[in-house]
C-alpha cells in the first residue's frame, strides 16, 4: 500500500510534523534536514526514493511546521530523542537514517542512542568537526530579515549551494519563515556537540554501516574533510564533483544513486 500523508504527532514538549511517502510495507528511509531548513528541502529527492522505500521526513522541533517549544533544549541528543520517540510511535523498528548538513549531527546522535533502530547511516555534506567549517559568518539583524529582497536573500543563502545553482522561490519562502531565536539556539547546540567530540570518533566504535556523500564544491564545509570519516571502519565516501553543499537540491539523481545502492545493501 502506498501512503502519502502529513501528520503531526504530540510529544511531551510540542507537536512534531512528519510526512510519509511510498509503500508502507517497504524498508524505511528516514530523512533529517539541516538547520534553518525543513522537510521540504528533500522534495526533489523523494520521487527518486519511493519506488523501493517508505520515506519518512521530519520537521525537527523548532523548524518547519513542528512546534517551537519555549525554553526547550535543542541539543543534538534531545532532538535525537524526539526523533526516536516519533519513529517508535509510527511503529518503525529499523531504518536507514539519512542526514543532510547539520541534520547529520542529529542522525549521529540518534545512532549513538538507538543502534537497535539505525540499520545504517548516511551523511550528506555533514562536516566531521568544527575545524572543517569554512563559511564566512554573515550577520543580519532579525528585524531586517522580512525586508530583504529576493536577490539579497539569495546572496545570504549562497553558501548553502554550489555556484551557478539558482535558489528556487519556494526555498526563499522557507528561509523567510525562519525563527531567528530558535535558529540561534539550534546552531549553538549543534556546534557544542561537534566541539565536544568529532563525528568520526563518535561513530567509529558503533559498527553502524556508514555512507558519506559530499559535494566537492561545498562552501560551508571543507570537502577534503570527508576523508576523516575513513576512521570509521568500512565507511564509504562518495565525492560529487561540480556540486556544492546541497546535493539533494543541486543534483538529486547523482545523490540518490549511491544512497539507494547503500540502503539496498543494508536493508534488514
Amino acid at each position: 500500500m502506498t501512503d502519502v500523508n502529513d501528520k503531526s504527532l504530540p510529544l511531551d514538549d510540542g507537536e512534531i510534523h512528519i510526512r510519509q511517502d511510498g509503500p508502507r510495507d517497504a524498508p524505511t528511509l528516514l530523512l533529517i534536514h539541516g538547520t534553518g531548513a525543513s522537510l521540504r528541502t528533500w522534495d526533489p529527492m523523494v520521487p527518486l526514493l519511493t519506488g523501493s522505500h517508505r520515506v519518512i521526513r521530519i520537521d525537527l522541533p523548532g523548524c518547519g511546521r513542528s512546534a517551537k517549544p519555549v525554553g526547550a533544549s535543542y541539543a543534538a541528543p534531545d532532538q535525537a530523542r524526539r526523533v526516536s520517540t516519533t519513529l517508535d510511535r509510527l511503529g518503525v523498528e529499523r531504518a536507514v537514517v539519512v542526514g543532510h548538513s547539520s541534520g547529520g549531527v542529529v542522525a549521529t546522535a540518534l545512532t549513538e542512542q538507538r543502534p537497535d533502530l539505525v540499520t545504517a547511516l548516511a551523511l550528506i555534506n555533514t562536516g566531521p568537526s568544527m575545524a572543517a567549517y569554512i563559511a564566512d559568518e554573515v550577520t543580519i539583524e532579525p528585524e531586517r530579515w522580512p525586508d530583504l529582497t529576493d536577490q539579497q536573500l539569495r546572496e545570504f543563502l549562497s553558501s548553502a549551494v554550489g555556484e551557478g545553482y539558482e535558489i528556487p522561490e519556494w526555498l526563499l519562502d522557507e528561509a523567510r519563515g525562519i525563527d531567528f531565536e530558535v535558529f540561534a539556539e539550534i546552531s549553538r547546540a549543534l556546534r557544542a556537540y561537534l566541539e565536544e567530540r568529532a563525528l568520526p570518533d563518535r561513530l567509529a566504535p558503533l559498527g553502524t554501516p556508514l555512507l558519506v556523500i559530499f559535494g566537492a564544491d561545498d562552501r560551508r564545509w571543507r570537502s577534503s574533510s570527508a576523508a576523516e570519516y575513513r576512521a570509521v571502519p568500512g565507511a564509504t565516501i562518495e565525492m560529487l564533483p561540480g556540486v556544492g553543499h546541497s546535493p539533494i537540491l543541486e543534483d538529486p539523481p547523482r545523490t540518490a544513486a549511491p544512497l539507494l545502492a547503500f540502503a539496498d545493501q543494508h536493508t534488514p
